[in-house]
């Protein structure tokens, strides 16, 4: 960063490797925000985008440093997507990762370029564009071989499981789902992972692989249904409060699930621990996750519990994000 001398002379600093880990970890309290709380919690992030570009363009950068520093200020638009995607904003999402993407390529970082591919993808699959998500998440796999993380493999290759399921290809979904399964199983002998791949753990895994079958049950076949609420639940069980938005997500799948095998006594008790739950994170994404067990539970208006749980779901997804 420069600042200047009374008469206007730039005064130089250099920027040292404390800068750098200060950043990393300033991004790393942001991302476990995002994870408790939800993108809405988290625009402070805007901050440390700020500080980062100053010191890449004002301050006296070693060499040996550029690569790393370029590498936050890429993490923290990718985490600047991600909290806009979570909170409903999708071109301002679309914008933060192509900045995100243009500064990991100058960091020459395919790990991170992996990454935010993955999440674009994501985008698409939200609103149902399976053909944008699939061409997003092929661009991450090309990012993650020339990465060589194996975890980034596991991710992309789980996503696009989720995308050709809800593309109501059962085949090439299974498929992509063993080939995640296949790169986790060698999990045990990863490096210690990258911040933004850092939350890929068995629980996550687990949940990927409801959520596959989840999307399977609701448009290939309902038999999908009982292995898809085994893995819902223990993933459901595993998550804690640190991650309050992935709990509240796979309780929705879960309850929907209960609701597809018709056990709807299990939905409304699981569907009412996720809204609760949903409600105190700054997400839309709950609200839009909702929809199919809203249109499930509205199908049994005699049942009063069924009724009153059908209703708090449109309250709750008509009324405003924290």
């Amino acid at each position: 960063m420069v600042t200047t001398t009374g008469d206007g002379s730039p005064l130089p600093i250099s920027i040292e490797n404390t800068d750098a880990a200060e950043l990393e970890a300033a991004v790393g309290v942001l991302r476990a925000l995002d994870y408790r709380q939800g993108g809405g919690f988290c625009r402070d992030a805007v901050r440390v985008v700020k500080t980062a570009s100053l010191l890449l363009h004002w301050g006296t950068v070693p060499e040996a440093l550029q690569a790393r520093l370029y590498t936050v200020l890429a993490d923290v638009h990718n985490l600047l997507g991600w909290t806009e995607f979570d909170i409903g904003h999708d071109e301002r999402a679309r914008h933060r990762f192509g900045r995100a993407l243009d500064i990991a390529a100058a960091a020459g970082n395919d790990s991170l370029v992996a990454n935010i591919r993955y999440r674009l993808g994501r985008v698409h699959l939200h609103r149902h564009d399976v053909p944008g998500a699939l061409a997003e998440f092929a661009r991450g796999r090309a990012a993650a071989e020339r990465s060589g993380s194996g975890r980034a493999l596991a991710i992309l290759a789980a996503n696009e499981a989720w995308a050709h399921a809800m593309g109501g290809d059962e085949h090439a979904a299974l498929t992509r789902l063993a080939a995640a399964e296949t790169a986790f199983a060698a999990a045990d002998s990863w490096p210690e992972p990258r911040p933004w791949e850092a939350f890929f753990q068995e629980t996550d895994m687990a949940a990927m692989r409801g959520t596959v079958l989840t999307e399977l049950a609701t448009v290939v076949a309902a038999r999908h249904s009982g292995e898809a609420i085994t893995q819902l639940a223990r993933a459901a069980d595993r998550y804690g409060a640190d991650m309050a938005r992935s709990r509240s997500l796979t309780l929705i799948m879960l309850a929907q699930n209960h609701a597809l095998r018709g056990d709807f006594d299990e939905a409304t008790r699981v569907g009412d621990e996720a809204v609760d739950l949903a409600g105190n994170v700054g997400s839309v994404r709950p609200k839009d996750r909702l929809a199919p067990l809203e249109r499930l539970l509205t199908r049994h208006p005699d049942d009063p519990a069924v009724a009153e749980l059908a209703e708090r779901i449109a309250r709750y997804r008509s009324g405003p994000l924290l």
